[in-house]
């Protein structure tokens, strides 16, 4: 049984890197926020606006437990799942864990690439935003850190840099 979750900040590639890896494994690819976002009929953004980043996170915890049940899938985890309630310790226990580690500026560069709003980085200015993210990333990384595995992240922005990381990402998971 395959069971794949990634972890790591926000826009460290998760979600590009999980649908590939996912696609080269033969196995269906689940989004946790998208997951959320399907389950409770709501936007993510909408949901921290009308109940609350700790409602959220209630939410995100009682999704993570069904879908981390599924076999033969690779999730891709929000930014702040490991560091609430127990979820990290619980992911660690259903599958392989693999924290993709990005310095700052590569997880800015992406953030910036990104199409989609982020609620926790909504109105900063760009030094702001590398600021945010530099000081929160160090915040989450001791939660980051349990994953059984470490994967180093450089800027994702081709289509052979993201098929080249993929193919890394496999032959560490395969060791196992």
């Amino acid at each position: 049984m395959t069971r794949i979750i990634l972890i790591g900040y926000m826009g460290a590639g998760k979600t590009t890197l999980g649908r590939k890896l996912a696609e080269q494994l033969s196995v269906p690819f689940y989004d946790l926020d998208w997951y959320i976002e399907t389950r409770m009929h709501s936007s993510v953004p909408k949901i921290f606006e009308e109940r609350g980043e700790n409602a959220f996170r209630e939410i995100e915890r009682n999704m993570l437990h069904e879908v981390a049940e599924f076999e033969d899938v690779v999730i891709s985890c929000g930014g702040g799942t490991p560091c609430f309630f127990d979820n990290m310790d619980y992911m660690n226990g259903q599958g392989d864990t693999v924290y993709l580690k990005a310095e700052p500026q590569v997880l800015y560069n992406h953030l910036k690439m990104g199409r989609t709003e982020r609620p926790l980085l909504k109105g900063k200015t760009e030094q702001q935003l590398l600021d945010h993210i530099t000081q929160q990333l160090s915040e989450r990384e001791t939660f980051y850190n349990k994953a059984r595995h470490i994967f180093e992240i450089d800027t994702l922005d081709t289509r052979d840099k993201i098929d080249d990381t993929v193919n890394r990402l496999r032959k560490l998971i395969d060791k196992d």
